[in-house]
């Protein structure tokens, strides 16, 4: 009877531990998940911001349009880029989004660059407020 007691005590305390080592692993999965979620915004915003941006300097660098466009077509293909959990898993794909996202902010920084020309552009009040937030945007992501 005591040696039945005995690994009965064992199989409970083996049961408890990996009940407990479960319930970590869901917990890490939820954080890396709400973590991704914030990336996922951060990115969106990004992509919100940039019309504003484009509009703002589109008035005083008209002449500038290989890089206006760039920046819009560079947009368009990060937003149409949908992150799923699918993606998330697939090396390819998530490449890909890298890929997609490294080009816009390469399209962002020709378009910073430009606005350095225009000094009227840089004192534009819209332009600042723009380009600060877009800032926060970059260092948040």
């Amino acid at each position: 009877m005591n040696r039945y007691l005995k690994w009965l005590a064992i199989a409970v305390l083996a049961s408890n531990l990996s009940a407990c080592g479960y319930n970590e692993f869901q917990n890490k999965d939820e954080a890396i998940k709400g973590a991704w979620g914030e990336v996922v915004n951060q990115y969106q915003r990004r992509a919100d911001l940039i019309p504003n941006l484009v509009n703002t300097v589109k008035g005083y660098a008209s002449h500038e349009r290989e890089t206006l466009e760039a920046v819009t077509k560079a947009r368009a293909s990060a937003t149409s880029f949908q992150i799923t959990p699918e993606v998330l898993n697939d090396p390819e794909a998530f490449k890909k989004f890298q890929q997609v996202q490294g080009q816009l902010s390469s399209a962002l920084s020709r378009l910073m660059v430009v606005a350095e020309k225009y000094p009227d552009l840089k004192a534009d009040t819209s332009f600042r407020d723009l380009q600060s937030q877009l800032e926060g945007t970059e260092n948040r992501i």
